[in-house]
């Protein structure tokens, strides 16, 4: 009798583990590689400093404001910029918001936490109370509706939180274009590397969020909390933004009885790593506002090489979105490897051993994401 061996199946995804136990990136390194990811973050970090900028003065300026219609103006409003903004001649501050209501939903980190204790509760009484003072009809609703008011607060320090985490992270790829600017930068590792130092340096930088009525600071997120960077908003927008997401409307059915749609949140991948790019640039899709935004700030190097594809510049936000993945993998190589239970270079078999199972959990989350296409 003739036995047969049965050749094991080859995990495709096998290959990253032992990249990212060297400490090598889920993007291969090559010249254009780190040109392309480089160039689209500069482009992302100008977007996101004026996201940060927009997010910050709506949580400080327009709270409780039940028709902000000038929200996206950070206090500076005048006919030349009502006209441009009508035109869309601006940034398109709705992503920002897409965001913010995605890491909301979807929850996690401190954040969450805090916004459903007692302490809070109480401060946003004390906010709303000294609002709206001399308007009893909207203090009369509050007493009705107590968590009405409470809840456009919630949202408020999402808005900061969100504006917070973008502050830190648009200096992060400004600085590393700056860097690949004066030949500093040279490879993808040195890129994650670049990422991961910023993630670290900042993790520890308190969350707060204050708000002045009349004069009178009022702490909604006081400093004694213990809310921070990485652990609070970081994580959780990774978790939210690339991984979960929200299913984009007209690209799958929201009928319960479709089935396109996890009935579970935890099982949504429609983050920023799974998106496919064709969809981008079509109505109703919101990264197209984000790869609209990116386009404006392009460095000529990268646009130049958009320029000499196939399309030209018929499918810019494609070709955007395809190289805002690649950089998306980049970051989130510095994520994993920033989180990592023990050293890389450990010696010792039981940490060894944590590390792979912890990579192993990435990977599978991983398996169905673009990662083998951006490797291609």
């Amino acid at each position: 009798m003739v036995t047969i061996k049965k050749k094991a199946a080859h995990n495709p995804l096998a290959e990253y583990i032992e990249r990212l136990q060297k400490g090598e990136a889920l993007l291969p390194n090559s010249p254009e590689n780190v040109l392309e990811v480089v160039g689209i973050l500069k482009s992302y970090g100008v977007v996101l400093d004026a996201y940060s900028k927009n997010l910050n003065y709506i949580a400080e300026h327009q709270f409780l404001i039940f028709f902000p219609f000038f929200k996206y103006f950070n206090g500076e409003v005048s006919v030349e910029k009502l006209l441009r903004h009508w035109w869309h001649n601006r940034i398109n501050f709705e992503y920002a918001e897409y965001c913010m209501k995605a890491m909301m939903w979807h929850g996690g980190g401190g954040l969450d936490t805090y916004l459903d204790t007692t302490e809070f509760k109480e401060r946003a009484q004390a906010v709303i109370a000294a609002k709206f003072k001399n308007n009893p009809l909207i203090l009369g609703i509050n007493q009705l509706f107590p968590d009405f008011l409470t809840e456009q607060l919630r949202v408020s320090a999402y808005y900061t939180g969100l504006g917070q985490f973008w502050r830190v992270m648009a200096d992060i790829f400004l600085s590393l274009s700056d860097l690949y600017d004066q030949g500093k930068i040279k490879s993808i590792s040195e890129v994650v590397e670049h990422i991961k130092a910023g993630l670290v340096a900042n993790a520890s930088n308190p969350i707060t969020y204050a708000v002045k009525i009349r004069g009178e600071v009022y702490e909604i997120i006081p400093k004694s909390v213990g809310l921070t960077f990485l652990a609070d908003t970081a994580i959780p927008y990774v978790e939210a933004v690339f991984f979960r997401g929200t299913p984009f409307h007209g690209t799958v059915s929201y009928n319960a009885q479709g089935y396109q749609i996890p009935p579970d949140q935890t099982r949504f991948q429609y983050g920023a790593l799974y998106a496919d790019p064709l969809p981008i640039g079509g109505a109703g899709i919101p990264p197209t506002l984000l790869m609209q935004d990116m386009r404006h700030y392009l460095p000529e190097y990268l646009h130049e090489i958009y320029r000499r594809s196939l399309r030209g510049e018929d499918d810019l936000r494609v070709q955007i979105c395809m190289s805002f993945q690649k950089s998306m993998f980049c970051v989130t190589t510095a994520t994993i490897l920033g989180l990592m239970p023990y050293p890389l270079d450990t010696k010792d078999p039981n940490e060894e051993k944590g590390n792979r199972v912890y990579l192993e959990k990435w990977m599978s989350r991983l398996e169905t994401s673009r990662l083998l296409d951006v490797n291609k």
